[in-house]
């Protein structure tokens, strides 16, 4: 179904010659090594930006070994790699043919080479004979929604990994992983996602458990690839090993000459000084299907001690949510005042736009509520003024997905209603931002849904709200959620759930005053002076997320 495919449902990305050179660097494939008695596959070769390069490397090893047996014998098995588009194939393999006869081969040993190397199918749904030395590549990036059905249904079946909301190199992983011979690596750069969000635990709950990641490097703004691309790359090498060691390097320069650099200090035995700065050794990087710590050892070391001593967020009695998606804004949404519908189907709108001053401005928006107060929706013959506002944008309102699913339900909104919501004090916090920017709201408007709001049973609000102004809570938000292009962080609800927290009862009236204290002057020191009390912050462990608020440094 998907062999026919377009660039974006095929999830074809090129990448730049130079990182794939790092990449095979990376995984061990090198000329020096007798590639000729080992194995490796390219799970989704595409335009053959790693095969191509690979058939140099082998075929060099090869000549370089003095080996007089024949080609096809020697190296028929060396190279598996699969592609699904037919046309994509067809002109790979004829690029592949090309390069073989360059390196001095004739066209009838390159034909009958690519003709054990190469196959057009669905590397998913296809059986791989044998294991593997080196699996590499650039996976399809190619989200659920535009896998037909039947085949997402198909992939799941097989593919344990492939949860909830995972895209389609998840389990492209997963089954290659499946595939390394003992001590073999994966090398592999595809987006970040999964090593830190929701869909990505059972992949890592994988790794922790059968294998050892042994190199990361984080590939974000950097031009990896010949276009550009909304993903986050990362690289990571994968090895059927016993867990150890995980060496990191950052964003590194891409030019040839500071690629093969890092390369050789990433796969040296051991670290040089040169080394500091550029590549940092970490443990404890996996831990079951928790998100991944790429942080440094210092910090790393700091997240999991207040794991171990302290409850979640939500624990503590306070809730995380998300404000109201309508999926049609313009119909729902207005200014309150002149929403022409009976005054309790409607309520006052806070907005991103409302707190950008880091206190709440309303502008004076309000949203059209469907639902009643105990959850079901309104009867709209109770309501004649909600009825008719509705029915004059019911062409907009019921062309929505959610009301095509229940066309009797055609005016409900995407998310639910809860009123209650709007009259509870709470922390509003947009989604993505360069630094926590967590505003106060004093129980008098609903949330919009490019916000996320904390509400507290036990804790006070005010004091709450100097914690996550702190560079604890950045700190955690760093950790596990995944870093957008510019540095930028995502301040979403499960990233929020895991910042831990004293209960309440723990906290002294002293330290409960000097808290919420900070955070009506918004003194950001202040905040984070008090928050480190809070934990008992040793003075390395203030210094490692930047001494600010240890006194006075």
């Amino acid at each position: 179904m998907a062999s026919q495919g377009g660039i974006e449902a095929r999830g074809a990305i090129f990448t730049r010659e130079e990182v794939v050179d790092f990449i095979l660097d990376l995984a061990g494939y090198k000329e020096d090594q007798p590639l000729y008695q080992k194995r490796i596959l390219e799970p989704s070769f595409g335009g053959g930006d790693f095969l191509l390069p690979i058939v140099g490397r082998l075929l060099r090893s090869w000549r370089a070994s003095g080996r007089a047996g024949n080609v096809l014998d020697d190296l028929g098995d060396s190279i598996r790699a699969v592609e699904l588009h037919r046309v994509t194939f067809s002109a790979t393999r004829q690029a592949v043919i090309r390069r073989i006869e360059q390196e001095g081969f004739s066209v009838q040993s390159a034909t009958a080479l690519v003709g054990r190397w190469l196959t057009q199918t669905d590397f998913l749904l296809s059986s791989t004979e044998g294991r593997f030395d080196f699996v590499v590549g650039n996976p399809p990036y190619v989200r659920q929604e535009l896998i037909p059905y039947p085949l997402l249904f198909e992939y799941r079946s097989r593919y344990h990994t492939m949860y909830d909301r995972a895209d389609l190199y998840i389990p492209f992983i997963e089954k290659s992983l499946s595939l390394l011979a003992p001590k073999g690596s994966l090398a592999f750069i595809c987006a970040d996602r999964w090593m830190k969000n929701r869909y990505g635990g059972p992949l890592r709950k994988l790794v922790a458990k059968e294998f050892n990641l042994k190199v990361y490097v984080d590939m974000v703004d950097t031009p990896a690839f010949h276009s550009d691309v909304i993903a986050y790359p990362a690289i990571t090498v994968i090895c059927r090993e016993k867990s150890g060691v995980t060496r990191v390097a950052h964003r590194p320069k891409i030019d040839r000459g500071n690629l093969n650099a890092l390369a050789a200090e990433l796969t040296a035995r051991k670290l040089s000084q040169e080394s500091a700065g550029k590549v940092r050794e970490l443990t404890r990087i996996t831990n079951g299907s928790e998100p991944w710590l790429l942080e440094s050892a210092d910090q790393t070391a700091l997240i999991r001690r207040l794991e171990l001593e302290y409850p979640t967020l939500e624990e503590t009695g306070c809730k995380v949510g998300i404000g109201v998606a309508t999926g049609a804004d313009k119909a729902f949404i207005g200014n309150l005042n002149s929403l022409d519908v009976e005054p309790d189907r409607k309520l006052p709108l806070v907005t991103t736009k409302d707190i950008v001053s880091g206190e709440v401005k309303w502008h004076g928006l309000g949203v059209i509520n469907p639902f009643t107060d105990k959850g079901p929706l309104v009867d709209l013959r109770d309501y004649p003024r909600l009825r008719r506002y509705l029915e004059e944008r019911k062409e907009v309102i019921a062309g929505r997905h959610v009301a095509q699913k229940n066309p009797l339900r055609w005016y409900r909104t995407i998310d639910r209603i809860t009123p209650s919501i709007a009259k509870q004090k709470k922390l509003l916090i947009p989604d993505i931002k360069g630094e926590a920017h967590v505003v106060f709201e004093d129980g008098e408007l609903y949330p919009h849904h490019n916000l996320y709001y904390v509400t507290a049973e036990q804790w006070d609000i005010r004091a709450l709200q100097a914690v996550l102004l702190s560079e604890v809570t950045k700190l955690f938000v760093a950790t596990y959620s995944t870093k957008m292009r510019g540095g930028f962080l995502r301040f979403q609800a499960q990233y929020l759930r895991r910042i831990r927290l004293p209960y309440w009862n723990n906290v002294s009236n002293e330290l409960r005053n000097e808290l919420a204290s900070a955070a009506i002057s918004r003194d950001l020191y202040a905040c984070n002076k008090a928050a480190f009390r809070l934990y008992g912050l040793s003075h390395d462990e203030r210094s490692s997320i930047g001494g600010n608020g240890d006194n006075g440094t």
